[in-house]
């Protein structure tokens, strides 16, 4: 069935313009300043019209861990937030190590997910860092992408292993660092005085690079495409920094919370994820390489969890955030609406049209004709208030509950189809 966006402004590249979309569930087929055809009518009223938005590092929980989350409730909290394409990771019970339990799991996908939900597999089975997963066999069933996100493959032998099996089927590996030789028992927070002052352990920044090195350096040998997962430190910026100028295929993401929080913010559970919020100077250089184009995108590695995992001591507390129906609403208010360093056009870019061409979704990322039909709508300059309880999410773990944030999201269209519109709650 043919639909038609009016009565609204639309992100294209660099540019925001008033043109009307007209589109079904093959995709967006005119992009025009007015279009005569007959079809249903969506009145955006006066709204922007933005590419769907992309998220490379998310956690459903399911299987396994469905008193924190489901693909359904998920992929309903990815709408809700404007994600219309999310990458889930595979800290699963089962793991999709292999085709016996990826089967299954890509089942159910299929059957409960409401956005494109395009699953990892694990880098190594069970995710134990000892051996690579059946990598050759998961390329069959479509899955392209690999992960042992939640810990970092420790032995270097291993890891190159990966690389070079990853780079053979022309897949991408996406690289959760973390050396736990820097990480002791309990801590919780980052390494520096104030954690101290609190009594907390912290996890200096070299946790996650000095593992980083190590995994830039066999890229570039192997010249397996690379990606480096939530970096939060000034040091890991100078790794990728190099590893760049030296010629790996290599990109990095950066989460929404790293660039809005750092560690004098810390208040408790709902402020512990991991890697940890880290120093003002090293805020500053996440923010200053997402826009010289050292990181390139932003992924919200959406965490969730019951309350039982949060209501705890900072040591015992579990770590992580949830993210996708906050991520995009609070990086407009705060970079765009207020500070006005960034363009509308330039976070679109960073959380559509750069995860896309990285991660190879040719048909995604873009309002163009013969682009999949993949679109959010937004209402600016209206002031509202980051409400946990009205999240889709079975997580309400979140520091951002009472933000106030002046855009909110009207409406999310996933091949054609409303998936969210906000008069449905």
């Amino acid at each position: 069935m043919k639909r038609k966006i009016v009565n609204c402004s639309v992100v294209q590249g660099d540019r925001t313009v008033n043109k009307e979309i007209l589109f079904d569930e093959s995709g967006i087929l005119q992009v025009k300043e007015q279009i005569d055809e007959e079809c249903e009518i969506i009145d955006a009223e006066g709204g922007i019209v933005l590419p769907g938005l992309i998220d490379v590092h998310v956690h459903l929980r399911e299987p396994g861990f469905e008193a924190k989350e489901t693909i359904a409730t998920g992929s309903k909290a990815a709408a809700h937030g404007g994600f219309t394409t999310i990458f889930a990771m595979p800290n699963l019970n089962p793991y999709p190590d292999c085709v016996q339990t990826a089967e299954a799991y890509l089942a159910k996908i299929r059957s409960d997910a409401c956005v494109n939900v395009i699953p990892y597999g694990t880098i190594t089975k069970g995710e134990k860092g000892q051996e690579i997963s059946d990598m050759e066999d998961l390329v069959k069933l479509g899955m392209r992408y690999f992960s042992d996100d939640g810990v970092g493959v420790a032995d270097d032998a291993v890891m190159k292993k990966a690389q070079e099996e990853v780079r053979r089927l022309d897949g991408l590996m996406a690289c959760h660092t973390e050396d736990m030789n820097y990480r002791r028992p309990g801590a919780s927070v980052h390494e520096s005085p104030l954690a101290y002052e609190k009594g907390w352990l912290g996890i200096p920044s070299e946790c996650e690079s000095e593992q980083l090195k190590r995994d830039l350096k066999l890229a570039e040998e192997t010249g397996v495409r690379y990606h480096g997962c939530h970096i939060s430190a000034a040091l890991s910026v100078d790794a990728l920094r190099q590893a760049k100028e030296n010629g790996a295929d290599v990109s990095a993401e950066v989460t929404a919370h790293h660039l809005l929080l750092e560690e004098g913010d810390v208040k408790g559970p709902n402020w512990k994820m991991n890697p940890p919020l880290r120093s003002h100077e090293d805020r500053m250089a996440l923010i200053e390489a997402l826009e010289d184009g050292t990181l390139d995108f932003i992924a919200s590695d959406h965490a969730p969890h019951t309350y039982s995992d949060k209501d705890k001591p900072m040591a015992s507390a579990a770590f992580g955030i949830v993210s996708l129906e906050t991520s995009f609403v609070l990086l407009y208010t705060e970079f765009v609406a207020r500070q006005k360093r960034w363009t509308l056009e330039q976070l679109c870019s960073w959380m559509s049209t750069k995860p896309a061409e990285r991660f190879g979704l040719s048909k995604k990322g873009r309002i163009e004709e013969g682009y999949d039909s993949d679109l959010v709508i937004i209402h600016t300059g209206i002031e509202t208030a980051v409400h946990k309880e009205e999240f889709f999410s079975k997580g309400k773990n979140t520091p951002f509950d009472g933000w106030t944030v002046n855009c909110e999201i009207a409406e999310t269209i996933c091949g054609g189809k409303t998936v969210y519109r906000k008069e449905s709650r």
